[in-house]
């Protein structure tokens, strides 16, 4: 029975009309790339190589030889990235494939096979290829997630310089909100130097810290042991460390995003936009004027989108959206929408499907932002937030911010709250309407205030 399944299935393969007849299929791994090709283009259409640079050239050319126009591989951590790189420069049309997508297969158990299965559905043309923007902003991506990483190692230093302060029962950083910001610093940069009078030190207080002196004195009266301070100095050390590599990836990348070439105006009435303006001194106010450039519009006018945001939105998707189809597109690929799984008419289960997009991280972090904020969009979460919960809630949030990023980008348009206005009416005409019918029903008649006074 196994054999003759297995043959059927071969049948029914060899059936299915070939779309891609130049399609090859690769199999990555860290040492040794396995490679498929049709079966009519070589002896061997099958063959390994190891990951070495000139290897992967000698694989690009055994594929011209073969005709080779079209490629498939899976997206295996970051070892695809070099021969992606290769492939598109000598002319191949390179399918990156999502390893979920074809791992479901039963019978594929070797890299031979499983190069030849992506080569025979590449071939059909059962692939789709993920997104991936031009290599400029992938350049950009690959700083901004190294800063990431930058940032992330300086807050453990942090954490050691908290470590250090409880050891010698030192409570500055439960007195003060951040211990590397101006006040902080200086106090602990004053310890370093040898000053142990926490009356002193408390002087070193900024005017807009609200613990008083006394109170930072008190937290300042310890015991200095030399083991704790010689752990804090280095970890100060290492913080300021981090610090210089962060500013000067901070510079590296306004460099790059000084490369990229402002948008074209969909028609002249934004011509004044146009205008060269004198950038800010802050850094935040630099990258802030270029990605506006950029873009097209300034993104940071939305509620909830800052510009670290705006920096992760430009390196994960880039200036161009028109490569997805519309709003509702975008947002899917971010995995913002629901995923229904429905069989035999009947809706199984509802929920958004797991997708590892950092875009939609920070989109998230942008939407639980909103909370405290007075705008349209926080009063929407916080209406989410009552009715479905938190985490529904930062998910609905997510899936607007994203529909207006796009509309913005697409149509050039600058953001406008009073927009969300009609939407804010209707909601409290539709409050208003549920509060008098309760109240009617328990015999009672609201009276508005103008006419109760």
């Amino acid at each position: 029975m196994a054999r003759k399944r297995k043959k059927d299935t071969k049948a029914n393969n060899a059936m299915l009309p070939v779309m891609r007849p130049d399609a090859a299929g690769i199999d990555i791994g860290a040492t040794e790339i396995f490679v498929a090709v049709p079966v009519d283009r070589a002896a061997e259409n099958v063959r390994s190589f190891p990951s070495f640079t000139q290897d992967l050239y000698a694989l690009a050319d055994w594929l011209k030889q073969c005709g080779v126009k079209t490629v498939a591989m899976e997206s295996t951590s970051v070892y695809w990235i070099p021969l992606f790189q290769v492939l598109e420069e000598r002319g191949f049309e390179v399918c990156l494939v999502n390893a979920r997508h074809v791992k479901n297969v039963p019978g594929r158990r070797t890299d031979v096979s499983d190069c030849q299965w992506l080569q025979f559905l590449h071939s059909v043309g059962l692939l789709r290829a993920s997104y991936r923007p031009e290599q400029e902003v992938c350049a950009v991506r690959s700083l901004l997630r190294h800063r990431e990483s930058l940032v992330q190692m300086a807050a453990t230093h942090v954490n050691h310089m908290q470590k250090a302060l409880d050891q010698m029962n030192l409570q500055l950083h439960h007195v003060i909100s951040d211990i590397t910001g101006q006040t902080g610093l200086a106090i602990v940069d004053a310890i370093m130097a040898g000053e142990r009078d926490p009356f002193v030190l408390a002087k070193l207080r900024n005017d807009r810290i609200k613990a008083s002196e006394e109170v930072i004195a008190k937290s300042l009266v310890g015991d200095y042991r030399a083991e704790h301070l010689f752990t804090l100095r280095q970890s100060l050390a290492a913080y300021r460390s981090y610090q210089k590599l962060i500013d000067d990836c901070d510079g590296e990348i306004r460099k790059s995003l000084e490369q990229f070439q402002p948008p074209r105006q969909p028609d002249a009435s934004h011509g004044d936009s146009q205008k060269p303006q004198p950038k800010p001194p802050s850094t935040d106010g630099v990258l802030r004027s270029e990605l506006k450039r950029i873009f097209g519009v300034d993104l940071t006018k939305i509620p909830g989108i800052r510009v670290g945001i705006g920096q992760t939105l430009f390196g994960e998707i880039g200036p161009d959206f028109t490569k997805f189809r519309s709003a509702s597109a975008f947002a899917s690929w971010m995995g913002l929408c629901p995923d229904n799984d429905i069989s035999g008419g009947k809706v199984l289960w509802v929920g958004t499907r797991k997708v590892n997009c950092r875009a939609a991280t920070a989109l998230r972090m942008a939407a639980q932002s909103l909370h405290h904020s007075k705008s349209a969009l926080g009063d929407f979460y916080r209406r989410m937030r009552a009715k479905l919960g938190a985490p529904k809630a930062i998910t609905a949030a997510a899936h607007k911010l994203a529909r207006i990023i796009f509309h913005l980008v697409t149509t050039r348009q600058e953001f406008d709250d009073s927009r969300f206005a009609a939407d804010q009416l209707r909601y409290q005409k539709r409050q208003e309407t549920k509060l008098r019918a309760r109240a009617k029903a328990m015999g009672y008649e609201l009276i508005p205030l103008e006419r109760a006074g």
